[in-house]
């Protein structure tokens, strides 16, 4: 079974951590990995519906950065100092700015809205929405991280809390 994507190590209901610690496949930085590879799904089949380059490009970006942010989530709590030292890229402080620059943008583009957004005014808002929603659950799942002892560094809730705010701009966009 060399090479194979089924090494059946998980038919037992457990999983690895990135260093190896097997941990039950509901353990919650398992759930809170798995809240963010949908996110990065969701970034994924939005960019097919895209005709401005300049954001497909951005969220290509944005699901590179997902995948670090996945790495750091998928640590063991006594494997942090390790992760922390490791040649791994993670989430900075540079990537929240840059999406607080993203939300800015957008923001000094005076988009419209009143109240409580209705998502589904057309494909693309939809799936920035659909996005958006995905984001605010793995949002939660990160935040509940601490009482199940792993800490999580401050950038990391940052950058999903701003990606979220970006993700509802852009469908607002989408729908004007």
């Amino acid at each position: 079974m060399s090479g194979s994507i089924a090494t059946r190590t998980g038919d037992d209901g457990s999983t690895s951590l990135l260093y190896g610690q097997r941990v039950p496949k509901n353990h919650p930085q398992i759930e809170a990995v798995g809240a963010y590879d949908e996110l990065n799904v969701a970034l994924g089949a939005v960019k097919p519906l895209l005709s401005d380059s300049a954001i497909r490009t951005l969220l290509s970006g944005l699901q590179t950065n997902l995948i670090a942010l996945m790495g750091e989530v998928a640590c063991a709590e006594t494997d942090a100092a390790r992760y922390a030292t490791s040649k791994f890229v993670k989430i900075s402080a540079a990537d929240v700015t840059t999406l607080d620059n993203a939300v800015a943008a957008l923001e000094a583009r005076g988009l419209k809205f009143d109240g409580w957004a209705t998502p589904g005014a057309n494909t693309l808002a939809a799936a920035f929405d659909t996005a958006r929603v995905v984001a605010r659950r793995a949002e939660r799942r990160l935040c509940a991280l601490p009482t199940h002892g792993r800490t999580v560094r401050p950038e990391l809730r940052q950058f999903t809390n701003r990606l979220a705010d970006l993700l509802w701009l852009l469908a607002r966009q989408a729908e004007q």
